[in-house]
């Protein structure tokens, strides 16, 4: 199908997800998940009128970059190495996984302008995944004030991979709960106001819970 045809169907249930909710579309950014589609499939979901652009290895981003430039906000939604921070910090316009204070450092020394970050939080606790646990989340926050190029934009969770729509409520609901304690906090550093959760399976969910920004690769512009 074609990428248009599928953000048809995906606004659908942004949409309705909004009206169970009470929210407002403007408030949620859709990030395309082009990481395993060529840079023509990602094209074709700037043509169809996708602004954001999601990445999770430097060399998928890099090649595409070549082709596309600036005309997507790119984001580097994977576990990001310290070493590989150097060959896009000056392309991206938001990582959705700083998760220890040695890569908010390489950010720090590489960046030119401060960049938006989102700290990555393991809410489900499982081993397989990154990111802190929802205990350490706070202090990691309170400790990245030093860092001037580290803007604390919000927080990212990947949920479990379930049909549990409790399970699913019940980690974005958690992402939600820190969010809040962290805004109560105001840290100048910290505005945390976005939520990047919810992917092709559960974006839905995650919009009634309140995602800021949701990750659509499989279900958008395909495998």
């Amino acid at each position: 199908m074609k990428v248009v045809d599928n953000l048809k169907n995906i606004e659908e249930k942004i949409n309705i997800a909004c009206e169970n909710s009470g929210r407002d579309r403007k408030d949620i950014k859709l990030i395309a998940v082009t990481k395993y589609v060529s840079v023509e499939r990602a094209n074709e979901a700037l043509e169809a009128g996708i602004i954001d652009l999601g990445e999770n290895r430097d060399e998928g981003l890099l090649n595409k970059y070549e082709v596309l430039k600036d005309k997507p906000r790119w984001h580097y939604i994977g576990s990001m190495q310290t070493r590989k921070v150097k060959n896009v910090i000056d392309k991206i316009s938001y990582i959705h996984s700083l998760d220890r204070i040695s890569l908010a450092e390489e950010i720090q020394k590489r960046a030119n302008e401060p960049i938006n970050c989102l700290v990555q939080v393991n809410v489900s606790g499982e081993e397989s995944k990154h990111g802190l646990n929802s205990e350490a989340t706070m202090d990691f926050i309170k400790g990245l004030a030093v860092f001037d190029k580290v803007n604390v934009a919000g927080l990212m969770t990947m949920a479990p991979l379930t049909d549990d729509e409790q399970v699913l409520r019940e980690c974005f609901r958690k992402l939600k709960g820190i969010q809040v304690e962290i805004q109560n906090a105001g840290l100048k550093h910290a505005p945390c106001t976005e939520l990047s959760m919810g992917m092709s399976n559960d974006f839905m969910i995650a919009i009634e819970e309140g995602a800021t920004m949701i990750r659509v690769g499989t279900a958008l512009v395909g495998e």
